[in-house]
């Protein structure tokens, strides 16, 4: 690993004061551009940062600064830590440093422009915000709406393309048709079940009414509808029979 775990700038700020290291290496250490270190020598560049020695928080050692002052192609290479702690898992909203809070409304209207699918609880676990900051981006009602840029979260460094890439994911396997929503996505009780086999075997005694009984003779069709004329002069005519 290269990159300083604890404030890269404050870290280059020592390096410039107190070693011959030149600024290739400590651009590269530090993650930073070499006119940048270029700077913080001139005093242009991080004028109001203390520099944070590195040997004291243990991410470099003496011998490692003197290896790199006789090389200069040589590269820092971070300390392992005398010490691993687990990473715990985070809980809540992701924590967004100070430095890229104002970059947030940016990357809200970015997600909310080409991820229309991602839900407000997505937004919020990527990029640390609020449900009310997201509406405001959404419906433009946002007190700096006029100056809001749509930007990356990856690239303000405000989540991971992975984190990304996961959220998406997961917002388009959740979209489902409202059919399949209803009964692809729920499993049945076993009552529920019991009553709907229940339904189709009555559904299917009825249409056996209209085939061929059990010992193969054809049933006639029952009519839909009956004329009350034709049903009463039957009768009429049964009784003149049966008096006569």
């Amino acid at each position: 690993m290269t990159q300083p775990l604890l404030m890269p700038k404050a870290t280059a700020v020592w390096l410039v004061d107190n070693t011959a290291l030149s600024f290739e290496q400590i651009a590269a250490f530090c993650t930073l551009h070499p006119l940048e270190v270029q700077g913080i020598a001139d005093g242009d560049v991080a004028g109001g940062i203390m520099g944070v020695n590195p040997i004291q928080n243990g991410q470099l050692t003496r011998e490692e600064i003197e290896k790199a002052e006789a090389d200069p192609n040589y590269r820092l290479k971070l300390s392992d830590p005398k010490v691993r702690v687990a990473a715990a898992k985070r809980k809540g909203p992701r924590y967004t440093p100070i430095s890229r809070r104002n970059e947030r409304p940016n990357a809200i209207k970015w997600l909310v422009r080409n991820h229309p699918e991602l839900k407000d609880a997505q937004i919020m676990r990527l990029v640390g915000t609020t449900k009310s900051t997201i509406d405001s981006v959404r419906e433009s009602t946002h007190w700096n709406a006029a100056n809001l840029t749509a930007m990356d979260p990856v690239t303000l460094g405000l989540c991971s393309q992975i984190d990304l890439d996961l959220e998406v994911k997961r917002a388009s396997k959740g979209s489902v048709g409202p059919d399949e929503a209803e009964e692809g996505t729920t499993l049945m009780t076993a009552e529920e079940a019991m009553a709907r086999a229940g339904g189709r075997a009555h559904a299917d005694a009825d249409v056996a009414d209209f085939g061929d009984d059990s010992h193969g003779h054809h049933r006639p069709e029952q009519p839909d509808e009956f004329d009350a004329d034709s049903v009463f002069a039957k009768l009429k005519s049964i009784k003149s029979d049966t008096d006569n």
